[in-house]
């Protein structure tokens, strides 16, 4: 066999060996992220409470709101207003009254609008925040 060709498929085996351990690791990076978050009973809490938070795709505050989740966020009462082009209401939200994102409702119907601090939602709902993060 040409010398060219040995060190051609060698190569593509070092190469194919490293795209296959970068994604092993990646695998495992993503376990680790997946696992419990640090928000996940305060976040189901919010649930069990009645509290819904609506918001859009699109939309920065909703982000950032999620964001103050971390990995929890799967766990949070939301509620999609957005149609996929993001050019129409949902009627669910419609329906609601949904003017500005995000809207937090309360099962007491009360609503509270925009990035709303994790200890606020706490004292509406009675949801208890882990230690050290009643900021």
């Amino acid at each position: 066999m040409n010398n060219n060709i040995k060190i051609f498929i060698a190569v593509v085996v070092v190469l194919v060996l490293g795209v296959l351990g970068t994604v092993l690791m990646r695998a495992g990076n993503i376990a680790v992220v997946q696992g419990p978050g640090e928000y996940d009973e305060f976040a189901q809490c919010l649930s069990d409470k009645g509290a819904k938070f609506y918001g859009a795709f699109w939309c920065p505050h909703c982000a950032n709101q999620k964001k103050m989740f971390g990995s929890s966020q799967k766990f949070l009462p939301y509620i999609e207003c957005s149609n996929p082009a993001g050019s129409a209401q949902l009627p669910i939200c419609t329906e609601k009254g949904i003017n500005t994102y995000p809207t937090w409702e309360f099962a007491d119907g009360s609503r509270l609008s925009g990035e709303i601090p994790m200890a606020q939602l706490a004292e509406k709902t009675g949801c208890v925040l882990p230690p050290e993060k009643s900021l």
